[in-house]
């Protein structure tokens, strides 16, 4: 097995959709599903591609009202080029005898390849190999190179090359009954023989996209000149021209594409920098040595290597590759955020959740200045947020559970449970923990790199304002003594609200709280590392004064967490009080149940009543935090927090879990490796084979879950090699399971590079040799020294 590669040798309708979102190709500028070139969306292909942050705002009137839903668009159809004999029919793989079948997606290079060797209802054998790539070092261009053999005939074939700006949003079913046509077209034309161009617009957001084609014809390693017939109809427009064939022989079709849009940077108009760029862009054998070099810099810094298990070192490159796909170089000064599901499939709409928890540790220890970028598209979304919070009488910023073009909250109102065929009222915009989220992502960066800088200009300023908001929304009991949380939802969506309680919003959220917690123990410590100017600046400006400083310490001092049986931490008020679930009952009925929600809807039932999670809520402490914090977090609060309870916290809710989210497997697997590293090991390769294998049973398709493929990845990177940033020190305190033979990577700590080699004996880690810094390390609790060039060896 080649671990650089995903390799499918046969061609299965039924898996075909699943395949293109998983072959994907991007550049972290715009992507492209892996369909086959001659397809059109149907009930097996679904050819979309997507612009990184590309919104548009539709209503539809459904289920008595009117809902506005804002969609990541399915742009043009670039790929789009068929082929058939003179008297034949349009090569379709469902109407050829398959006679040899080969989809290789090569991790590597960053290449979709396809050959296949099919036999034609008049018995003619043809050979086809294509290969595509999304240029990772110009983020504004793509290619198709097609190779067509004829193997027992000889004969004239017709080629039709086309870009197509018809399409719709259809990609995910249980959208289909709302609208979805986002794109009008504006202009199309013919520049010179052989470039198409097509410019179409957004219906409401007004973007501009515009691609341009530039089709070639290769014989013999020669271009050859063809006579092309322009096909043109509204939002569209095709290149059709004639080959002929001789048998044996090899002719090369070569489609190079440039994508513009008016987002763009250093352009007059989209169509006319697409089509200029073209007549500057080589063929595609220049532009695919430039693209495979620029993934190898790439990997040069990002790859992980495990060893003994080819199956696991290439699902976890398979990850890494979509994570890069999605944000990448090209990305930085994108006003974008990380979609929870990629920008590979029209799922969640494409919009930004708190997954970015997930993801930005892999991103801050290899190409900080993404994540940079990526946090500043919060920050620019911060005053809008301020209003948010204001106009639902609150302070500060109250940042969206679903974010896409300019902040507002952009979850739906009504949402389809496709099993019973019911609109259900959609209340998780309740969860305000994204907040305190989005303030871990902000200090877990500059914990990575030391970037006070940032933090002076945007990072304290928004860990401030979401403080402020999280403050607002609790009051206090007199009663007991203690600041509640009202309202709210947990991680875990399975619970909404109180059982026959017509009000949406739980009481007491045990995590929600313990975060507001941290983030206001955060914010005073980003505004104390400020400059004494910097922090009177900032504090005048956002009117923060000495009295609201106090309350927030009046609040971490007596912030309310419900416990019961004796140690188990509630994951909200009452949560005690609820029933038992039927899980033996339940999974012999039904097989699987991670969406049980749906399962009990349609029965006339609610998770609601019972003691069952959709994914982890009280285990994310445990997740986010060492034993350590939580201790000291808990005696802030006024509670006597053993650490020997986690144990018991975690299999209480481990057994109460339906899994019903990708993420679930990487937190469970996470709070698992102190204690039970084999069940850890275990859960790590479950949550691996997530997307790979669609353990969801059928979601994968409408695009990868980003946060559950990088949450893999820093398993091993911060959870088996015990990796901490404390007091501007690494800390490595490794725990590692018997499954792992050998981990190698490479991180970036505060400016200075390390490589790691870690298995179960022996840590070593060695300094850059290019950086003039003397590094200190942190092992297990002892503190090292390490020169430029030095290795560092720790029995483990």
């Amino acid at each position: 097995m080649n671990n650089w590669t995903l390799l499918y040798e046969d061609f299965d309708p039924a898996k075909e959709n699943l395949r293109e979102a998983l072959c994907t190709l991007g550049n972290g500028y715009f992507a492209t599903r892996g369909a086959a070139p001659e397809s059109e969306a149907d009930e097996i292909h679904y050819p979309g591609t997507y612009l990184a942050g590309g919104y548009n705002r539709l209503k539809t009137d459904i289920a008595g009202r009117v809902v506005e839903n804002e969609d990541l668009v399915n742009m043009p159809n670039w790929l789009l080029t068929k082929f058939r004999p003179e008297d034949g029919d349009w090569f379709n793989l469902m109407s050829v005898d398959i006679l040899f079948y080969r989809k290789e997606l090569n991790m590597k290079d960053g290449v979709l390849s396809r050959t296949v060797r099919f036999r034609d209802r008049q018995n003619r054998e043809s050979t086809l190999i294509q290969r595509r790539l999304v240029h990772m070092a110009n983020m504004h261009l793509a290619a198709l190179e097609s190779t067509i053999i004829p193997e027992n005939w000889s004969g004239r074939i017709q080629i039709l090359s086309a870009l197509d700006g018809t399409v719709i949003n259809a990609g995910v079913e249980r959208y289909r009954q709302l609208n979805s046509k986002h794109l009008e077209p504006v202009k199309s034309g013919e520049v010179n023989d052989d470039i198409i161009y097509l410019l179409v617009e957004t219906n409401q957001s007004l973007i501009c996209i515009a691609e341009a084609a530039r089709t070639c014809v290769y014989f013999e390693g020669e271009q050859i000149e063809v006579e092309r017939k322009l096909i043109e109809e509204p939002g569209y427009i095709a290149h059709e021209f004639f080959i002929d064939l001789v048998k044996n022989k090899p002719v090369t079709i070569e489609k190079v594409v440039s994508f513009y849009t008016s987002k763009d940077f250093s352009i007059s108009e989209p169509a006319l920098d697409a089509v200029e760029a073209l007549k500057h862009t080589g063929n595609f054998k220049g532009l695919f040595d430039s693209h495979i070099m620029e993934w190898d810099h790439l990997w040069d810094r990002c790859d992980i290597q495990v060893s003994d298990n080819d199956r696991t070192q290439m699902i976890l490159r398979l990850h890494i590759f979509h994570l890069l796909q999605t944000v990448s170089r090209n990305s930085i000064d994108l006003d974008i955020g990380v979609p929870a599901r990629g920008w590979h499939g029209e799922a969640y709409r494409g919009h930004i959740f708190w997954d970015e928890l997930f993801i930005f540790p892999y991103l801050n220890l290899r190409i900080p200045m993404l994540t940079r970028s990526l946090l500043l598209y919060r920050y620019r979304r911060l005053n809008r947020s301020r209003l948010a919070a204001r106009e639902s009488g609150f302070k500060g910023a109250l940042y969206p559970w679903q974010s896409g073009s300019n902040g507002r909250e952009e979850t739906q109102q009504l949402h389809l449970n496709p099993k019973s065929g019911r609109w259900l009222p959609d209340n998780t915009h309740l969860q305000r923990h994204v907040n305190a989220a989005i303030a871990y992502n902000v200090w877990q960066y500059f914990e990575t790199t030391g970037d006070l800088e940032f933090m002076a200009t945007y990072g304290t300023e928004m860990i401030l304002e979401i403080a402020r908001f999280l403050a607002s929304i609790t009051s206090y009991n007199r009663e007991l003594g203690r600041y509640e949380i009202l309202g709210v939802m947990g991680p875990d969506e399975y619970h909404d609200k109180y059982p026959d309680s017509e009000k949406p919003g739980l009481n007491n959220n045990a995590y929600t709280n313990v975060m507001t917690v941290w983030v206001l123990r955060t914010a005073i410590k980003a505004l104390n590392q400020l400059n004494p100017k910097r922090r009177h600046d900032l504090q005048e400006t956002i009117e923060l004064e000495k009295p609201e400083i106090d309350q927030w310490q009046d609040i971490i001092h007596k912030m309310r967490v419900v416990f019961h049986d004796d140690g188990i931490i509630s994951q909200f008020e009452g949560y005690n009080e609820l029933v038992e679930f039927d899980w033996e009952g339940y999974l012999k009925k039904y097989g699987n149940i991670q969406r049980l929600d749906r399962i009990l809807e349609a029965e006339g039932d609610t998770t609601n009543r019972y003691k069952a999670s959709k994914q982890a809520d009280i285990l994310m402490l445990f997740y986010l935090f060492s034993s350590e914090e939580l201790h000291e977090l808990f005696k802030e609060m006024g509670y006597d927090f053993d650490p020997q309870i986690i144990p018991k916290n975690i299999e209480y809710y481990l057994k109460r879990s339906s899994n019903g989210s990708t993420l679930s497997n990487i937190v469970h697997s996470w709070v698992l490796a102190r204690s039970d590293r084999p069940r850890s090991w275990n859960l790590f390769n479950k949550a691996l084979e997530s997307d790979i294998s669609d353990i969801q049973g059928g979601t994968t398709h409408e695009g990868i879950h980003v946060g559950a493929m990088s949450g893999t990845v820093d398993i091993l990177q911060r959870c088996y090699i015990g990796m901490e940033f404390c007091k501007e020190l690494l800390h490595l305190n490794p725990r590692i399971p018997e499954g792992l033979q050998r981990l190698m990577l490479k991180i970036k700590y505060r400016g200075n590079w390390f490589d790691i080699n870690i298995t179960p004996e022996v840590l070593a880690i060695t300094s850059s040799r290019y950086r003039d810094i003397i590094a200190k390390i942190c092992f297990r609790g002892k503190i090292y020294e390490i020169k430029p060039g030095d290795t560092l060896n720790f029995d483990i």
